[in-house]
């Protein structure tokens, strides 16, 4: 009996395995966490306590985009994101608290609570390298459902923020085009929240 149906057999599974490697090893983890903040004066602040709802399952939620060279990244939006949603709050607001759920509303009303903002976050990006791996574009959007403390719809927000990269500026900082678009759209949002009467 011929060993070569088996041995092809054989070789056929371990050349998927390698590939499945392969394709493991070509997502590279970057963050989109941004340091600079919306400029906060305190003599133009909106004297209101407002809050944000973000749940511990949507910052361990993982996106995986496009990058360079066929390969792709990875990150946590709403965690990398939750600094620059609450920044933009806080160039606004005199207060800002962070909620689990928007829909207690005892909860809000007693916690003196005016309005409610429940972001949903969404990303992509894209490289035009065909040699490296970091993204030389990408975007972040945030669209903001606005509630009052009894849970009634007031308005809604979006901002979208761009951010490009060129691989001579990476210098080891992969995640450069994702950060430049988290403070855009940090920016932006605070404008927008800023021009809305409802929420003034």
């Amino acid at each position: 009996m011929s060993l070569l149906p088996s041995c092809a057999r054989a070789a056929g599974i371990a050349a998927l395995a390698f590939g499945a490697l392969l394709l493991a090893a070509c997502t590279h983890p970057i963050t989109m966490v941004t340091d600079p903040a919306p400029p906060r004066s305190l003599q133009h602040l909106v004297q209101k306590k407002v809050a944000y709802v973000m749940t511990d399952a949507q910052r361990d939620t993982q996106v995986v985009t496009p990058g360079g060279s066929g390969d792709r990244v990875s990150y946590f939006p709403y965690r990398d994101l939750e600094k620059p949603v609450r920044d933009a709050l806080r160039s606004v607001y005199r207060d800002v608290v962070v909620l689990r759920t928007a829909n207690d509303v005892k909860a809000n009303q007693a916690a003196g609570i005016a309005l409610v903002f429940t972001p949903k976050i969404t990303t992509d990006s894209s490289s035009t390298s065909l040699l490296a791996w970091p993204p030389t574009s990408f975007t972040a959007e945030v669209q903001c459902v606005v509630t009052d403390a009894a849970g009634a719809e007031v308005t809604r927000v979006r901002a979208v923020g761009n951010g490009t990269a060129e691989f001579g500026e990476y210098k080891g900082d992969f995640g450069l085009a994702a950060r430049r678009a988290a403070a855009r759209m940090a920016g932006q949002l605070a404008s927008e929240i800023r021009r809305n009467e409802k929420l003034r």
